[in-house]
């Protein structure tokens, strides 16, 4: 059957009118084009790897597997960052032993992955530790030799997971869903998507493995596909996420040939689940070149579509220059603090990129009468739902985020009593760079930023005084209050008023409402300040001091026991 339909694609036979190849099976086959390479092995005196720029722990990884007898390299991106003389973020290793053989040799290690089986080799704890990946070498399939699932890589996961033995299968498309057929080195290089991606480097005997010609395309500074680029991309549309984001971190161009297929095989991206999109786009604004990742992206059309927290953040309905600034100012400081070494968190750029579609549906809820607070739990529930999905129930990412933007109506509104509660947030430096963000962009008053700011940094002594000094400004600034009008006569059979220092006079002011000489101030020349009394409310059902009368006090705000206020 397949002899015949390929026959038909030949031109060979009577297919006749009606027999045009489906589109999706015409695709599968069109993924058998990968050369197999051949295998150059380049000294240490001709590509000039600095050993400095290696990791301790992924040569320790290498050292280990060879001594147990197996084959063992850094391999991917490390060697290509080592190459153009950065020190790689992650470090990755491949084998020809088998995961089951990789975890034996090491105290901590675990295999994850159902798509690709990997080993998890972990160094260290807490912060502090260090994941090396170790992958063992991948056999090249095409897609004609492999299982087929129907649907996509979204919609087969229930077919899929009943192909529990099935060690490579590919959806109708003949997109790779599993691949987990071991093989030789010259296969594993040949299944890997740009030639600068397929090389292996021995820390040990410091010899680089090419098949690819990828030393050559890293110093030509060429971002080149292996094999048919139409064909890759096929296999995995995210490959063109990958491209465009090689393309800004490294600054390197893009080949003809391999950025020719993108614009038409950019809408495959709609068929990857939600969750590798999400993390494709962490990578790409966490590089340290988030500024130049969002141009490239823009270049290629594929900001609109693909990324909905970009496209919200990036092509916003209602478009405004302070939005803009905004942005750019959170894309280019998480590429500052990259440079400078410092960590970056996807929480809080994320937090900047949807900041603005939370206020507009906070402001939209205030306005049709919902308290404050309540309307921004709500305008952040229903940002989330409509930009981010799944990805919401990703628990500390979300709520970092909520925590963050939780904390910006307490910046505000600054009150003596809360400020030193705020500050005592285990998230409360995220919570001020976005705040010191929103000042920077006339968003708010810089005053208040800076006002924060120091209080963070003070001594005890130096926010006791700021405190003092808010709480100051804030009674003084209060309407002062309107002098009472003179008493009305009490009607027939009230009870008289309470003499100062008598026994009635003493229970009212038990209950909390001061006599009249108190609350004004007992002489006409007293500048000091009023004090203000706490009120403190008797038990339910207990009577006022006058029975059925008005409550004790004049100045009471109601009566007890059921009496209206």
């Amino acid at each position: 059957m397949i002899k015949k339909f390929i026959q038909r694609l030949l031109g060979k036979g009577e297919p006749g009118p009606d027999a045009a190849a489906p589109p999706a099976a015409a695709e599968a086959v069109a993924t058998v084009t990968i050369p197999l390479g051949e295998r150059v092995e380049v000294a240490a005196a001709d590509h000039g790897i600095d050993l400095r720029l290696l990791d301790d722990n992924a040569v320790r990884v290498v050292r280990t597997l060879k001594e147990a007898g197996y084959e063992a390299y850094i391999v991917g991106g490390a060697v290509r960052d080592l190459l153009v003389g950065l020190r790689p973020k992650d470090f990755d290793v491949a084998t020809d032993a088998t995961p089951e053989q990789v975890k034996v040799l090491f105290r901590r290690a675990f295999i994850i992955g159902r798509r690709f089986r990997l080993v998890h080799v972990v160094f260290g704890r807490g912060r502090e530790h260090e994941t090396i990946e170790v992958s063992t070498f991948r056999a090249f399939l095409d897609s004609t030799t492999a299982e087929q699932v129907l649907g996509n890589e979204k919609t087969a996961k229930g077919e899929l997971a009943g192909k529990t033995g099935a060690r490579h299968v590919v959806d109708a498309s003949g997109r790779v869903l599993r691949d987990n057929v071991w093989g030789p080195q010259i296969e594993d290089a040949a299944r890997r998507d740009f030639t600068i991606n397929a090389m292996y480097y021995d820390p040990l005997t410091q010899v680089l493995v090419d098949y690819h010609g990828g030393l050559g395309d890293a110093r030509a500074r060429v971002l080149r596909m292996i094999g048919d680029p139409l064909a890759r991309y096929r296999e995995d549309p995210v490959r063109i996420v990958r491209l465009l984001r090689f393309a800004a971190k490294l600054g390197f161009d893009i080949e003809p040939g391999t950025a020719a297929p993108i614009t038409t095989m950019a809408p495959k991206l709609a068929d990857v689940p939600t969750s590798r999109l999400f993390d494709e786009m962490v990578k790409l604004l966490q590089t340290g070149h988030a500024v130049r990742s969002v141009e490239v992206l823009r270049q290629h059309g594929l900001l609109a579509g693909v990324f909905p927290v970009l496209e919200a953040a990036l092509n916003p309905a209602r478009p405004s220059a302070q939005r803009e600034a905004f942005v750019q100012q959170a894309l280019a400081n998480t590429d500052a603090r990259v440079a400078d070494g410092r960590s970056v968190v996807p929480s809080f750029l994320l937090a900047c990129l949807l900041w603005h579609d939370v206020q507009e549906r906070w402001s939209a809820l205030r306005d049709d009468g919902e308290a404050s607070f309540p309307a921004l739990q709500q305008a952040v529930d229903s940002v989330f739902e409509r930009r981010i999905g799944d990805i919401s129930g990703r628990g500390k990412l979300a709520a970092d985020m909520r925590e963050i933007w939780f904390m910006q109506p307490r910046f505000e509104k600054r009150t003596p009593a809360g400020a030193q509660g705020l500050a005592a947030q285990p998230r409360f430096r995220a919570g001020f760079d976005f705040l010191r963000l929103r000042a920077d962009v006339g968003e708010l008053p810089v005053e208040l930023a800076d006002w924060w700011e120091d209080y963070h940094l003070g001594s005890d002594d130096d926010r006791a005084a700021m405190v003092e000094d808010l709480r100051s400004r804030q009674h003084g600034s209060r309407v002062k209050r309107v002098p009472k009008a003179a008493p009305v006569a009490e009607p027939a059979g009230a009870p008289p008023a309470a003499e100062p220092g008598s026994r009635a006079d003493a229970e009212a002011t038990e209950d909390g409402d001061a006599p009249e000489s108190s609350v004004e101030g007992s002489a006409v020349g007293d500048d000091a300040p009023r004090k203000r009394r706490r009120r403190r409310r008797r038990p339910g059902g207990r009577g006022t001091a006058g029975g059925n009368g008005p409550a004790a006090g004049e100045g009471g705000g109601g009566g007890e026991g059921g009496s209206p206020a």
